[in-house]
Protein backbone atom coordinates (compact mmCIF):
# COMPACT_ATOMS: atom_id res chain seq x y z
CA UNK A 1 0.00 0.00 0.00
CA UNK A 2 2.70 2.49 0.24
CA UNK A 3 4.49 1.87 -3.41
CA UNK A 4 3.56 4.91 -5.10
CA UNK A 5 0.94 4.37 -7.77
CA UNK A 6 2.88 5.86 -10.36
CA UNK A 7 6.03 2.97 -9.54
CA UNK A 8 3.42 0.34 -9.33
CA UNK A 9 2.51 1.34 -12.98
CA UNK A 10 5.66 1.07 -14.30
CA UNK A 11 6.41 -1.97 -12.35
CA UNK A 12 3.78 -3.90 -14.31
CA UNK A 13 3.42 -1.31 -17.55
CA UNK A 14 4.00 -4.39 -19.91
CA UNK A 15 0.52 -5.65 -18.92
CA UNK A 16 -2.22 -4.86 -20.59
CA UNK A 17 -4.94 -2.52 -19.03
CA UNK A 18 -1.78 -1.33 -16.50
CA UNK A 19 -3.78 1.73 -15.85
CA UNK A 20 -6.72 -0.09 -14.45
CA UNK A 21 -4.94 -2.56 -12.85
CA UNK A 22 -2.95 -0.27 -10.90
CA UNK A 23 -5.76 1.03 -9.80
CA UNK A 24 -7.51 -2.14 -8.54
CA UNK A 25 -3.89 -3.32 -7.15
CA UNK A 26 -4.43 -0.40 -4.67
CA UNK A 27 -7.70 -0.69 -3.53
CA UNK A 28 -7.54 -4.72 -3.48
CA UNK A 29 -4.42 -4.17 -0.55
CA UNK A 30 -6.16 -1.61 1.36
CA UNK A 31 -9.68 -4.22 1.41
CA UNK A 32 -7.19 -7.44 2.16
CA UNK A 33 -5.53 -5.23 4.96
CA UNK A 34 -8.69 -4.06 6.46
CA UNK A 35 -10.93 -6.97 6.20
CA UNK A 36 -8.71 -10.08 5.30
CA UNK A 37 -5.86 -9.74 7.67
CA UNK A 38 -3.49 -9.17 4.67
CA UNK A 39 -4.65 -12.46 3.58
CA UNK A 40 -6.85 -13.10 0.37
CA UNK A 41 -10.82 -14.58 0.95
CA UNK A 42 -10.95 -18.20 0.76
CA UNK A 43 -12.83 -18.26 -1.73
CA UNK A 44 -13.78 -17.48 -5.57
CA UNK A 45 -17.15 -15.49 -4.19
CA UNK A 46 -15.11 -13.67 -2.60
CA UNK A 47 -12.02 -13.17 -4.64
CA UNK A 48 -14.64 -11.88 -7.12
CA UNK A 49 -15.96 -8.88 -5.29
CA UNK A 50 -12.73 -7.47 -5.28
CA UNK A 51 -12.09 -4.60 -7.67
CA UNK A 52 -10.37 -6.38 -10.73
CA UNK A 53 -11.04 -9.96 -10.15
CA UNK A 54 -13.31 -11.88 -12.39
CA UNK A 55 -13.85 -15.54 -12.36
CA UNK A 56 -10.39 -16.74 -13.96
CA UNK A 57 -8.35 -14.82 -11.64
CA UNK A 58 -10.58 -16.34 -8.93
CA UNK A 59 -9.95 -20.22 -10.20
CA UNK A 60 -6.18 -20.11 -10.42
CA UNK A 61 -5.21 -18.14 -7.28
CA UNK A 62 -7.58 -20.89 -5.58
CA UNK A 63 -5.98 -23.65 -7.03
CA UNK A 64 -2.06 -21.76 -6.45
CA UNK A 65 -3.52 -20.63 -3.09
CA UNK A 66 -5.65 -23.02 -1.40
CA UNK A 67 -4.66 -25.88 -3.56
CA UNK A 68 -8.51 -26.28 -4.30
CA UNK A 69 -9.87 -26.39 -7.78
CA UNK A 70 -13.83 -25.72 -8.22
CA UNK A 71 -13.76 -24.32 -11.89
CA UNK A 72 -11.49 -23.84 -14.01
CA UNK A 73 -9.99 -20.26 -15.38
CA UNK A 74 -10.75 -19.48 -19.12
CA UNK A 75 -9.04 -16.53 -20.66
CA UNK A 76 -9.99 -15.06 -24.00
CA UNK A 77 -7.07 -17.29 -25.32
CA UNK A 78 -8.86 -20.78 -24.48
CA UNK A 79 -12.23 -19.31 -25.18
CA UNK A 80 -11.25 -18.72 -28.75
CA UNK A 81 -9.04 -21.74 -29.27
CA UNK A 82 -11.71 -24.44 -27.21
CA UNK A 83 -14.46 -22.91 -29.79
CA UNK A 84 -12.19 -23.16 -32.69
CA UNK A 85 -11.78 -26.72 -31.78
CA UNK A 86 -15.29 -27.78 -31.29
CA UNK A 87 -15.06 -28.46 -28.06
CA UNK A 88 -17.75 -25.96 -26.95
CA UNK A 89 -20.22 -23.42 -28.75
CA UNK A 90 -19.88 -20.23 -26.52
CA UNK A 91 -20.00 -16.61 -27.08
CA UNK A 92 -18.11 -15.65 -23.87
CA UNK A 93 -14.78 -16.42 -21.54
CA UNK A 94 -17.80 -17.51 -18.86
CA UNK A 95 -19.68 -19.59 -21.06
CA UNK A 96 -16.72 -21.10 -22.09
CA UNK A 97 -15.90 -22.16 -18.30
CA UNK A 98 -19.32 -23.73 -17.72
CA UNK A 99 -19.74 -25.89 -20.81
CA UNK A 100 -15.94 -26.88 -20.26
CA UNK A 101 -16.58 -28.15 -16.83
CA UNK A 102 -19.81 -30.07 -17.97
CA UNK A 103 -17.12 -32.90 -19.41
CA UNK A 104 -13.78 -32.39 -19.33
CA UNK A 105 -12.27 -34.49 -16.22
CA UNK A 106 -12.77 -32.70 -13.04
CA UNK A 107 -9.38 -34.13 -11.89
CA UNK A 108 -7.55 -32.34 -14.77
CA UNK A 109 -9.24 -28.78 -13.90
CA UNK A 110 -6.56 -27.34 -12.19
CA UNK A 111 -4.10 -27.93 -15.08
CA UNK A 112 -5.95 -26.99 -18.02
CA UNK A 113 -5.44 -23.29 -17.37
CA UNK A 114 -1.69 -24.11 -17.38
CA UNK A 115 -1.62 -25.96 -20.04
CA UNK A 116 -3.61 -23.94 -23.36
CA UNK A 117 -2.82 -20.00 -21.49
CA UNK A 118 0.45 -20.10 -22.41
CA UNK A 119 -0.70 -22.22 -26.02
CA UNK A 120 -2.67 -19.99 -26.77
CA UNK A 121 -0.97 -16.60 -26.13
CA UNK A 122 1.86 -18.13 -28.21
CA UNK A 123 -0.31 -18.93 -31.17
CA UNK A 124 -1.44 -15.28 -31.01
CA UNK A 125 1.84 -13.08 -30.26
CA UNK A 126 4.55 -16.10 -30.59
CA UNK A 127 4.37 -17.80 -33.52
CA UNK A 128 7.95 -18.93 -34.31
CA UNK A 129 8.68 -19.60 -30.80
CA UNK A 130 4.91 -22.12 -31.35
CA UNK A 131 6.54 -23.13 -34.30
CA UNK A 132 9.80 -24.44 -33.37
CA UNK A 133 8.30 -26.42 -30.67
CA UNK A 134 5.45 -27.92 -33.42
CA UNK A 135 8.87 -29.04 -35.52
CA UNK A 136 10.58 -30.33 -32.60
CA UNK A 137 7.99 -32.44 -30.81
CA UNK A 138 7.19 -36.15 -31.23
CA UNK A 139 4.73 -35.85 -33.76
CA UNK A 140 5.51 -32.31 -35.90
CA UNK A 141 2.95 -33.79 -38.87
CA UNK A 142 -0.25 -33.82 -36.48
CA UNK A 143 1.41 -30.44 -34.21
CA UNK A 144 0.95 -28.75 -37.77
CA UNK A 145 -2.18 -29.93 -38.71
CA UNK A 146 -3.43 -28.70 -35.29
CA UNK A 147 -1.92 -25.14 -35.61
CA UNK A 148 -3.21 -24.57 -39.38
CA UNK A 149 -6.60 -25.72 -37.26
CA UNK A 150 -6.21 -22.94 -34.92
CA UNK A 151 -5.76 -19.99 -37.85
CA UNK A 152 -2.04 -20.28 -38.04
CA UNK A 153 -0.31 -20.32 -41.55
CA UNK A 154 2.47 -21.87 -40.77
CA UNK A 155 3.76 -21.88 -44.00
CA UNK A 156 4.23 -17.86 -43.71
CA UNK A 157 5.20 -18.25 -40.55
CA UNK A 158 8.34 -20.49 -41.23
CA UNK A 159 8.81 -18.18 -44.30
CA UNK A 160 9.41 -15.52 -41.79
CA UNK A 161 11.47 -17.40 -39.31
CA UNK A 162 13.27 -19.15 -41.44
CA UNK A 163 11.89 -22.65 -40.63
CA UNK A 164 10.49 -23.21 -44.50
CA UNK A 165 13.13 -26.23 -45.20
CA UNK A 166 11.95 -27.99 -41.65
CA UNK A 167 8.48 -27.80 -42.17
CA UNK A 168 8.72 -29.14 -45.95
CA UNK A 169 10.74 -31.92 -43.80
CA UNK A 170 8.04 -32.69 -41.99
CA UNK A 171 5.74 -32.73 -44.34
CA UNK A 172 7.60 -34.61 -46.95
CA UNK A 173 7.83 -31.81 -49.43
CA UNK A 174 11.80 -30.93 -49.19
CA UNK A 175 13.39 -30.67 -52.64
Amino acid sequence: SQTPPEKLNELIRRVGFHNNKTKYIKKVVEILKDDYNGDIPPTVQGMMELPGVGPKMAYIVENVAWDRVTGIGVDTHMHRLFNVLGWVDSKTPEQTRLQLESWFPRERWGTVNLLWVGFGQEIQQFKPKLLRKALDSSKPADALKLLKKLGMDYKKEGAKADMTEDIEKVLGTSK
